[in-house]
């Protein structure tokens, strides 16, 4: 079994922010991450506090998104860098991992 050492990154969004559609094509076309997964939140909040949740007299949706990728240490370490211009501080989180190959 081969094994490579990745960094795995989560970001957190949310609906109404936007940044989902850009932040995904610019991982695919421009940085080319071996992989993304975005995953929409039943519910959730985050350091204001503001519960994002749906409900059936909801005619928009504000869910929380979050968006993961990995990648090797040292590509992740530069889109890292780009990606902090358009994040906000305490959004992303990072953490080494092992990808069985």
């Amino acid at each position: 079994m081969n094994k490579l050492d990745v960094t795995f990154v989560r970001i957190y969004l949310t609906e109404s922010e936007g940044l989902m559609e850009d932040l995904l094509k610019r991982l695919h076309d421009e940085e080319k991450v071996q992989g993304v997964t975005v995953f929409r939140g039943i519910s959730g909040f985050g350091k204001s506090g503001k519960l994002h949740a749906s409900s059936l007299l909801d005619m928009s949706l504000d869910l929380p998104l979050v968006m993961e990728f990995f990648d090797v240490p040292q590509k992740v370490d530069g889109i890292l860098e780009h990606l902090r211009k358009d994040i906000e501080p305490g959004h992303i989180v990072s953490w080494p991992a092992t990808l069985v190959v």
